[in-house]
């Protein structure tokens, strides 16, 4: 059951900000994402494309999914007795689960520690990924 578990947790989370949807707005193309990591891709840009397959988008403002904002709502309902996070997985700043690792800092860090001044311009990548290469080395 866990595996369906983070399988389905998956499918409700942000390409963009690899969190459980807020506001999903769905492209022709089929994928989702939060209306508010959508409106600052395309602002970056500059073009209206999908962030995950480049098509171009032919709605200029999306309207938000109701029927995946009920599913997402249904999915934390349902799992808001989760236990929280062990101590140690969360930031101690920002109180986020530490999701990335810095590769010059060699510390994990979370989605917020990402962009602030002690991290800007450093080596990040996925904690997973983080690990893997460790397990690699050892």
């Amino acid at each position: 059951m866990a595996a369906n578990t983070s399988g389905l947790e998956e499918e409700l989370s942000c390409a963009v900000c690899c969190e459980i949807f807020k506001d999903p707005v769905t492209l022709h193309c089929n994928h989702s994402f939060c209306k508010a990591c959508l409106d600052q891709c395309w602002k970056e840009k500059g073009t209206r494309e999908c962030p995950v397959c480049r098509r171009r988008a032919s709605i200029e403002d999306p309207a938000v999914d109701f029927r995946l904002r009920n599913i997402v709502e249904c999915f934390l309902k349902d799992h808001s007795e989760k236990p929280p996070a062990p101590p140690g997985m969360l930031c101690i700043l920002h109180e986020e689960k530490l999701k990335l690792f810095c590769v010059d800092d060699n510390e994990a860090v979370c989605l917020v520690c990402q962009t602030s001044k002690k991290h800007k311009n450093h080596n990040l990548c996925p904690v997973e990924e983080a690990a893997q290469d460790y397990k690699v080395w050892k």
